[in-house]
């Protein structure tokens, strides 16, 4: 128990066949042994159940159901924790105004207090419907006197001209209320439900058109709306069960719709969960593909500073000693010709020093581009270097040469 209401779990079993939670937003207009058959309803469908019950007058003051909301989410993160699985939001009467609003405000940052951005992203993904049961209410006019004096209120315990009293004092002291602030507390309550739309998840609406308190006008207008924005709607109407009994009128009706829902919410919920982890997976693959070519473009860069200096590279090029040969005797074979030979690694001659300019300045390329570049290979048991292509520089080498 605390200020603005209570939070209590009404069914919590720690099994594997447990298929969700269904979050239970009650107000006082509904009695505790009333709620308990809800309760009971989600259990023998497989749901656990996490009831907060709001005072009647959180209504009407924010901060009571700011309060109760935070205490009701810091409770639903901390099984969330433990165990990821569907959640459900079931809102009965006027409970959205008395603390489901500000619940939706503090998931999707909008409230003046937040859970931390973690919390809020698990409760998120996890809430994968939502149910209202004669609700919502427009808390407009004088609906709070309605309230007030309705037989749910008056049938709470105590003597009845006692709570008549207090409850006419109330609905007078809420009159007031209505001509200072309430009309802008309204306006963000509607317009809080309405952006519910964003946490993406199906919708089922049980009303009655007997209903003198949750008007079926008021609901069909909601309803409406949510699907002009995009949401995947249901509503389910009866003829002549009043505020909060279609359950005990038209149990099997009842009972089809929710356990419908629930699969359909169950299915919504494992798509998302998937979409999530093919999300993560293609954001580790392209981290890893990254990687790997930045890799690449390292090795590469390291490849191309090291051609004909690493050690490995061989070269075949015919030493002076046997170019005299070459002139003397022109009967040398072929293989005798040529060598192979490791050039050491630098230091070397910086092809671009004062004596590199002397020795190969005439034959240093400033633009390869477009060369022909092979590696060493055999062709018919002959090594070569490169394609044979005439070089200008034959001649200029020969002269660099006699001045040396």
């Amino acid at each position: 128990m605390m200020g603005g209401g209570s939070v209590y779990w009404g069914r919590k079993e720690e099994s594997k066949e447990v298929k969700g939670i269904v979050v239970m937003f009650a107000w006082i207009s509904i009695h505790e042994k009333h709620l308990k058959n809800y309760v009971d309803l989600y259990s023998s469908l497989g749901w656990n159940s996490l009831v907060s019950r709001a005072d009647f007058l959180n209504a009407y003051y924010p901060e009571r159901a700011m309060s109760l909301a935070f205490v009701l989410l810091n409770e639903l993160l901390e099984e969330l924790k433990i165990r990821a699985c569907p959640v459900i939001f079931v809102a009965f009467s006027g409970s959205p105004k008395a603390c489901m609003y500000k619940v939706f405000q503090i998931i999707q940052g909008t409230g003046e207090s937040q859970l931390n951005l973690d919390g809020n992203q698990l409760v998120r993904n996890c809430v994968s419907g939502q149910i209202y049961d004669s609700s919502p209410v427009d808390f407009a006019s004088d609906l709070n006197a309605q309230f007030a004096l309705h037989a749910s209120i008056r049938k709470m315990p105590g003597p009845s001209k006692l709570v008549s009293w207090i409850a006419k004092g109330v609905a007078s002291g809420l009159d007031g209320l209505y001509l200072t602030g309430f009309e802008s507390q309204r306006a963000e309550y509607w317009q809080t439900l309405y952006s519910s739309v964003d946490l993406d998840a199906p919708y089922l609406i049980l009303c009655s058109e007997k209903d003198d308190l949750a008007s079926y006008s008021v609901i069909s207008n909601f309803a409406q709306s949510l699907q002009d924005l995009g949401a995947d709607i249901k509503v389910v109407k009866w003829n002549s069960s009043p505020h909060l009994e279609h359950y005990k009128h038209y149990p099997i009706q009842y009972r089809a719709a929710v356990a419908s829902f629930l699969d359909r919410a169950t299915s919504v919920y494992s798509h998302r969960i998937q979409k999530i982890i093919e999300r993560n997976g293609m954001h580790d693959e392209i981290s890893e593909l990254i990687c790997d070519l930045q890799k690449a473009a390292v090795n590469s860069n390291q490849s191309l500073k090291r051609v004909a200096l690493g050690p490995s590279d061989h070269f075949f090029l015919p030493s002076s000693a046997e170019y005299h040969n070459r002139i003397e005797s022109g009967s040398l074979k072929d293989e005798q010709r040529e060598r192979p030979f490791s050039l050491p690694v630098p230091p070397s001659i910086n092809a671009h020093s004062v004596l590199g300019q002397v020795l190969f300045d005439a034959c240093v390329p400033k633009n390869i581009e477009g060369w022909d570049i092979r590696f060493s290979g055999s062709v018919k048991g002959q090594t070569f270097s490169s394609a044979p292509r005439p070089s200008p520089c034959l001649g200029i080498k020969s002269n660099r040469r006699s001045r040396l």
